[in-house]
């Protein structure tokens, strides 16, 4: 059995872009991996947080995660700055990674922008970090976004270049996993952008949280075309907007879209929009429910974390005290 590592960033309740392009694909994995599953608050604070709302979002991602079905007694799920092995061996890859390296990373480019200089050296070898979240435990297999396959590349090279200075075959090559065809979810104000929690319209998102009335008003509200709905994908070409609609009913009903074009072709948005609106409710209901049982009760969620990391620090240690061996650090009496 392959050891799959996965990280989210504690951005409070997740969108339903995370949920259908990132963790509901992560349920299954408990039942044919041994999965670990870690809620990454150190990556968060490369840029600044108010303390408490970091930990208000931190609680608020690790019970969204179990209600979407992650089960803490079939994977281990935790936080990461509950487990010091992240922290340890990603100073030790920030010595073997070059600057060359990190010069060629786009998603440093892409969240600094023109400040670059004002920007944290955190965020800078933020990709060094995160190649020490999944090798701390020898995973083999990331479910990653086609955002993240570059930083897989590096952690590879990370991994590669620490055995090749040590004389070791220490880290193994972690595998992107694919999971099928992953649903992109888009902005419900334009069709042509990824829906993100970073948008400053809460109207171009659906929130795992929002309330049936919510869910309504932002489906009536979102960008669509005049034509009605084709009967064959081809149909949807150069309108972005409908090919959105249509993708997320059918990830959300697990079928395929053009399946939905089948059903709904030759529709107007009206009615088709009332249709996904009632299916977005009824799947979101269960978790909605979940959700909040789960962060009435804090001191459970926070105990059932702790057990996480006692898991997680079970397996990470070991390799981290030989990786620190290797580099040839005193060892501790």
């Amino acid at each position: 059995m392959s050891r799959v590592f996965s990280g989210i960033q504690p951005s409070g309740v997740p969108t339903l872009g995370n949920y259908l392009g990132a963790i509901r694909n992560w349920v299954p994995l408990q039942d044919t991996q041994e999965a670990i599953y870690c809620v990454v608050d150190l990556h968060a604070i490369t840029q600044w947080q108010d303390p408490a709302d970091l930990r208000r979002q931190t609680r608020e991602m690790a019970a969204t995660l179990i209600a979407c079905g992650l089960d803490p007694r079939r994977c281990i799920l935790f936080v990461q700055s509950h487990v010091r092995a992240h922290a340890e061996l990603a100073w030790i890859f920030n010595c073997v990674a070059r600057l060359g390296w990190l010069n060629r990373m786009t998603q440093f480019k892409d969240k600094a922008g023109k400040n670059q200089e004002a920007s944290s050296a955190g965020l800078y070898v933020y990709p060094n970090l995160m190649a020490a979240d999944i090798l701390a435990y020898h995973a083999t297999k990331v479910p990653v976004g086609e955002d993240q396959k570059q930083h897989l590349e590096l952690a590879n090279d990370i991994a590669q270049k620490f055995n090749h200075d040590y004389g070791v075959d220490f880290f193994p090559t972690i595998e992107p996993l694919i999971q099928g065809v992953a649903a992109r979810v888009m902005s419900l104000r334009d069709g042509t952008k990824k829906m993100s929690k970073s948008d400053p319209s809460d109207q171009s998102r659906i929130n795992l949280n929002d309330d049936a009335d919510a869910i309504a008003q932002k489906i009536k509200r979102a960008k669509t075309d005049p034509e009605p709905l084709p009967d064959h994908l081809a149909g949807l070409e150069g309108r972005p907007e409908a090919r959105n609609l249509v993708g997320i009913l059918a990830a959300i009903t697990g079928t395929l879209p053009e399946n939905v074009l089948r059903e709904h072709g030759g529709q107007g948005f009206g009615a088709f929009k009332n249709t996904l609106t009632e299916a977005l409710v009824a799947h979101l209901a269960p978790i909605q429910g979940e959700l909040k049982r789960l962060l009435e009760d804090p001191a459970a969620l926070d105990a059932a974390l702790g057990l996480g990391a006692q898991r997680a620090e079970a397996v990470a240690e070991p390799i981290v005290a030989k990786a620190r061996d290797i580099v040839g650090f005193l060892p501790r009496v």
